[in-house]
């Protein structure tokens, strides 16, 4: 056999083999690598983590975790791990798993109606890395409070209610100055001066919107409800809201899960900050978080004469406002006889 045959043969055989090679190569990349039945699902890499934690966290999802490491090993994956929230869907090969693992994806992240902080920290910590305590020790910081003119007790109103884009792995520091700049965002500079108007700071605002807030589902009475506090206000009467002494009950037996459906005469004796029976002004915090249309209520509000109001049997969710004490006591004891009807005890 001639040498020219010899090397026609040999790289035939070459080509073959390499034919083969890049078939099964082929298929190690291009074929079908996920074992999930849902169309998609995020996997989360903690901070930290490295190649090998990776690995651990990916087996749940990945049908052959040694075409994925090929894969991932050429792309030089190991020496490149990031943190994050990751998407897979059903059917992705070793190629885009590998592809979707540099690819961060950011959380959808919504709050509202929370009552206090530290329900707030929990509610967030269940959406992004950092647990509650972090954030709560984040937010608390003395100087963060002291650089933007909070306290403990309100800095709560930092909090805007509203969907915010952050991703999964921000730290609780970054989180916390995200949400300081969402709060100068809006208390603009139209915003401010509609507090001004009514004699309240933004943080006066926000805590007076937490009452509205809580006095009413009813959206479109608020801007009503506003009025009726902004002017007991003026009139230095103290504010006698039934929310606040359900926290300040709430806050004394350290017991926020319990309901309370009904404030009773002996309630309004007790000594809190937050017991607006007995002090006149606004508590020193928010009693909830109020959504957007409670605090636009305060900056808007209604202009009218009344100073009292209480909850209307006729209308259920809304209320009965007076202008004279004889009027409003009227309506209470209406509400206090249909709600002694009813059996509610507390």
């Amino acid at each position: 056999m001639n040498l020219k045959k010899i090397i026609t043969i040999a790289s035939v055989v070459l080509m073959s083999g390499l034919l083969i090679y890049g078939g099964i190569l082929a298929n190690q990349v291009f074929s079908k690598n996920t074992k999930f039945s849902q169309s998609e699902v995020f996997v989360f890499v903690p901070t930290g983590s490295t190649y090998e934690d990776v690995k651990k966290i990916l087996e749940p999802f990945v049908e052959n975790m040694n075409r994925f490491e090929m894969v991932a090993d050429k792309r030089s994956y190991p020496e490149n791990v990031k943190p994050g929230r990751f998407l897979f869907k059903q059917g992705m090969n070793s190629y885009e798993l590998v592809k979707a693992m540099r690819s961060n994806v950011p959380v959808k992240l919504a709050f509202n109606n929370q009552e206090r902080l530290e329900n707030f920290a929990g509610r967030v910590s269940s959406q992004i890395e950092p647990d509650s305590l972090l954030l709560l020790k984040t937010f608390k910081d003395s100087i963060f409070l002291k650089e933007n003119g909070f306290t403990e007790e309100n800095v709560f109103v930092m909090f805007i209610a509203n969907t915010y884009e952050v991703y999964w792995n921000i730290t609780a520091e970054k989180f916390r100055d995200k949400m300081i700049k969402e709060y100068r965002n809006f208390w603009n500079k139209e915003r401010i001066a509609k507090a001004e108007k009514q004699g309240l700071t933004p943080v006066e605002a926000t805590i007076l919107a937490s009452i509205v807030h809580k006095e009413s589902v009813k959206k479109d009475e608020r801007p009503r409800i506003a009025g009726v506090y902004l002017n007991r206000l003026r009139l230095e009467m103290p504010l006698q809201a039934d929310p606040t002494v359900i926290y300040a009950i709430k806050k004394k037996d350290n017991d926020f899960d319990q309901v309370i459906k009904r404030v009773f005469y002996n309630d309004l004796f007790l000594n809190s900050p937050y017991n607006t029976y007995k002090v006149t002004g606004l508590p020193p915090g928010p009693i909830a978080m109020p959504d957007i249309t409670a605090l636009d209520a305060v900056l808007n509000p209604e202009k009218h004469d009344f100073i009292y109001f209480c909850a209307s049997v006729d209308r259920f969710g809304y209320h009965e406002f007076a202008a004279t004490l004889d009027e409003h006591n009227k309506n209470a004891k209406k509400y206090s006889d249909w709600i002694n009807s009813q059996g509610v005890t507390r």
